[in-house]
C-alpha cells in the first residue's frame, strides 16, 4: 500500500482519485511514499527517507527545497494549466479594473453617507471615475504558456489588438494561440507599443525583478501593467516612480507587496488566480494522477526537476533509476543486470540537465535486494526503485 502525507487542505474530487484499497492518504500519516500539497513551505526536514515524490497542486513551487529533492532523488511535480482559465479570467477582470474607474468609484461610493442625497452625489462626481473602452487598444502578453495563450485569446475576442512575445513559445502553446496575435520580439517592444501589458513569466534568478526602471522609463505613456505571474518579477520602486513620472497609468498585481499598499495607481489583488473552485478541483485531480502514474508504473509527468519519460509495462518487473548525466553510467547498469543474468525487454532512458532517468522493463518477476544493492552502489546512481507486477 502506498502512503501519501498532505500538507493542505486538498480538493475531495481529486482525493477520490486515490484507489482506498492501494493508497492511505491523510496529513498525519507516516513515512509516506509522496507528499501532496498547494503552497504549504514545505522544509527539508519533513522529508523522510521514504518520499519518493512529492506533488504540488499548482504551479509554482517555490515552496518545495527542489534542489534538495533532486539530490536525494525526489521527482516533484507541478500541475502547469490545470488553474489557467482561472487565471485568465482574472486577467480579463484586472483589463477592466484597470480600463475604468471601477475600484475607486465603488471605494468612494462605500464612504458615502446613506441619505436621500446619494443619487445626486453619485451623478456629480461620476465623471471622476470616467474611463476608456478596451476594445481597439494594444495588449501585449509577455510569456505565451497556458495562461499567457487564454488571455491573448481571450483578448482578441473583447476586440483587443493583441501583441504576443515568448523566445521559448512550445509548438502545443502556438497550436493553440490565435492568429490574430501578432508577434514582437522583445519586452522593451512591447512596453513601447502596448497601453496594456500582462506578464505571464516564469520566475528564476535572471528574471526576479525584470520589469525595473530600465523598461518602464521606455514605456508607451499611460501604459497598464498587470502582474498575475509571480510578484517578485516587478520592482515596487520602479512602479513607484514610473506612476508618480506618468509612464505608468496602472499596475494591477495578484500579489500584494507593503511597499505598494495604498499607493495611488496600483490595485492589490489578494492573490486568488487560482481560488477558484474549479482551479483547485483541476490541480488536485492533475496531482494526483501524476503521482499515481510515477509510484504504479515509474512513468514521469510534469516535473519540474526530472525529465518526461513514459513506457507502457511489458509485464515483468519494472526497475527505475536515476542518475548524473555522466558518460558510462548506461553501461554500468546494465552490466550489474547482465551479470545477475536479467533480460531487459524493453526500456527508455531520458535526460534533463545533470540528471537521467531510466526505466527498464525485466523479464523477471523481481529483482534481488542484493542487486538492488549493487545497482545503488554505482558511482553517480541518486536513486533505484523496482515495481513489481503484483504491486
Amino acid at each position: 500500500m502506498f502512503r501519501i502525507r498532505t500538507r493542505n487542505t486538498i480538493s475531495p474530487l481529486g482525493l477520490q482519485l486515490f484507489d482506498s484499497e492501494r493508497y492511505l492518504v491523510s496529513g498525519t500519516v507516516e513515512n509516506p511514499d509522496a507528499l501532496l500539497l498547494r503552497s504549504y513551505p514545505l522544509s527539508e526536514h519533513e522529508i523522510g527517507g521514504t518520499v519518493k515524490a512529492a506533488a504540488r497542486a499548482g504551479a509554482g513551487v517555490n515552496n518545495i527545497p527542489v534542489n534538495f529533492c533532486t539530490r536525494r532523488g525526489i521527482v516533484v511535480f507541478n500541475t502547469p494549466g490545470a488553474n489557467a482559465n482561472s487565471v485568465k479570467e482574472l486577467v480579463i477582470a484586472a483589463l477592466l479594473l484597470s480600463a475604468r474607474g471601477i475600484h475607486e468609484g465603488m471605494n468612494w461610493v462605500a464612504n458615502q453617507a446613506p441619505d436621500a442625497a446619494l443619487r445626486e452625489r453619485v451623478e456629480k462626481e461620476k465623471a471622476r471615475f470616467a474611463g476608456t473602452e478596451i476594445a481597439g487598444k494594444k495588449l501585449g502578453v509577455a510569456g505565451l504558456g497556458a495562461i499567457g495563450v487564454l488571455a491573448a485569446n481571450a483578448a482578441c475576442e473583447l476586440g483587443m489588438d493583441v501583441y504576443g512575445c515568448d523566445p521559448f513559445i512550445s509548438i502545443d502553446a502556438a497550436w493553440g494561440l490565435s492568429r490574430r496575435v501578432r508577434r514582437l520580439d522583445s519586452l522593451e517592444q512591447m512596453m513601447q507599443t502596448c497601453d496594456y501589458l500582462t506578464i505571464h513569466i516564469p520566475i528564476t534568478p535572471e528574471t526576479e525583478g525584470l520589469i525595473g526602471a530600465p523598461l518602464l522609463e521606455k514605456a508607451k505613456r499611460g501604459l497598464r501593467l498587470l502582474n498575475f505571474s509571480r510578484g517578485a518579477l516587478v520592482n515596487p520602486s520602479a512602479v513607484k516612480e514610473a506612476l508618480a513620472a506618468g509612464s505608468l497609468r496602472h499596475y494591477i498585481t495578484d500579489f500584494p507587496s507593503a511597499e505598494l499598499l495604498r499607493v495611488p495607481g496600483v490595485i492589490s489583488i489578494p492573490h486568488l488566480g487560482a481560488s477558484t473552485a474549479e482551479a483547485e478541483d483541476n490541480c488536485a485531480a492533475a496531482a494526483v494522477r501524476q503521482l499515481r502514474d510515477y509510484l504504479e508504473r515509474g512513468n514521469i509527468v510534469n516535473s519540474v526537476n526530472f525529465p518526461a519519460c513514459s513506457l507502457e509495462p511489458a509485464g515483468g518487473v519494472r526497475l527505475i533509476l536515476a542518475n548524473r548525466n555522466i558518460p558510462n553510467m548506461l553501461s554500468q547498469v546494465l552490466g550489474v543486470l547482465a551479470r545477475e543474468g536479467l533480460n531487459v525487454e524493453d526500456m527508455v532512458n531520458r535526460h534533463k540537465e545533470n540528471l537521467a532517468y531510466n526505466i527498464i522493463d525485466l523479464s523477471a518477476a523481481a529483482v534481488s535486494d542484493k542487486t538492488m544493492s549493487e545497482l545503488s552502489a554505482v558511482d553517480g546512481v541518486v536513486m533505484t526503485r523496482q515495481i513489481r507486477p503484483a504491486d
